[in-house]
């Protein structure tokens, strides 16, 4: 069955345009989800629209929209007014500039979708942009009406098709300083900081999200299938952790964890800096080739062997 289209509309560079659909990049289906129910029934639940004040249901066609401008007192827009400030690009995403893509804060994204083109009529254009932005290493940015909202959509190249990234405005990105700013400037030691790249440097690795692992999805799919079985579910015993004393203890510990947790690795061409006063946390670690070969060694007797005579 092929996916069904969230969008679709008109791509434009300039005069070049071409029939193209938005796809969502991302789904949570696969996530366990749980319905309400009522308990003494076995029924679901099922919401109702009521007044806030009456308590009673109302009926679809008589629910407006409203703004409220102040306490209790709203203003009515009605979907013909909401008309009257229609945007162009409800059906067509026109490419306004190009931008490096270093230049683009990761926290403006939103969300990505996937876009192709829409039909075999207008392809060759499609692969014509697709190629322009590929060629020139940069991002373009356009304007969408999605959910009769404006949103500015950044688009790359990906694979033989393109990556539409909805992005925040300005006022909808929150101030930075009003959570850092008091964040005191700590004065860490030499030792403090070797211990912690000893740590990043043991867990350090390369991106590899097909190995990223659900745990707490798993565990609900395991609990439901117990439940459906009928067995007994019961909460897992937590054991206190160990008190740590101070920061410098804690990276001790952690350096010694990891030591013991990680597989061991080829040692490195150049020796590591030695850590002043931390001799006996920088455990040593035998590679394996040395360790067939400590296994294929005959074990020596203890006393010197005669000759026979």
């Amino acid at each position: 069955m092929a996916p069904r289209a969230y969008w679709k509309g008109y791509l434009k560079l300039s005069l070049v345009s071409c029939p193209i659909a938005l796809y969502p990049a991302t789904s949570e289906r696969e996530k366990v989800s749980f319905n309400q129910i009522n308990k003494e029934t076995g029924h679901r639940i099922r919401y109702r629209k009521v007044d806030a004040e009456t308590g009673e249901e109302v009926p679809s066609d008589q629910i407006i929209k409203g703004y409220e401008v102040a306490k209790g007192e709203y203003i009515e827009i009605t979907d013909e007014e909401l008309e009257s400030v229609a945007l162009d690009s409800t059906r067509t995403i026109e490419i306004d500039e190009f931008v490096p893509r270093d230049e683009i804060d990761e926290l403006y994204s939103i969300r990505p979708y996937y876009i192709a083109p829409d039909g075999n009529v207008g392809e060759d254009a499609f692969v014509v942009i697709r190629n322009a932005i590929e060629q020139m290493k940069m991002v373009a940015i356009g304007r969408v009406v999605l959910t009769s909202r404006e949103h500015v959509i950044a688009i790359a190249p990906r694979g033989k098709g393109l990556m539409g990234t909805l992005l925040r405005f300005p006022y909808e990105v929150r101030d930075a300083g009003e959570y850092f700013d008091d964040i005191p400037n700590v004065k860490l030691t030499k030792d403090m900081m070797d211990l912690a790249r000893h740590i990043v440097e043991t867990k350090a690795g390369h991106f590899k999200p097909q190995e990223f692992e659900d745990h707490y999805e798993h565990a609900l799919k395991e609990l439901i299938e117990k439940k459906a079985k009928g067995e007994k579910i019961e909460a897992p015993k937590h054991e206190p952790s160990g008190k740590v004393i101070n920061l410098m203890d804690a990276l001790r510990r952690s350096v010694q964890a990891e030591t013991t947790r990680t597989p061991a690795r080829a040692p490195a061409k150049k020796g590591r800096k030695k850590v002043e006063g931390q001799k006996e946390m920088l455990l040593p670690i035998t590679g394996k080739k040395a360790a067939r070969e400590e296994q294929r060694k005959p074990a020596r007797s203890n006393g010197r062997q005669r000759k026979a005579g």
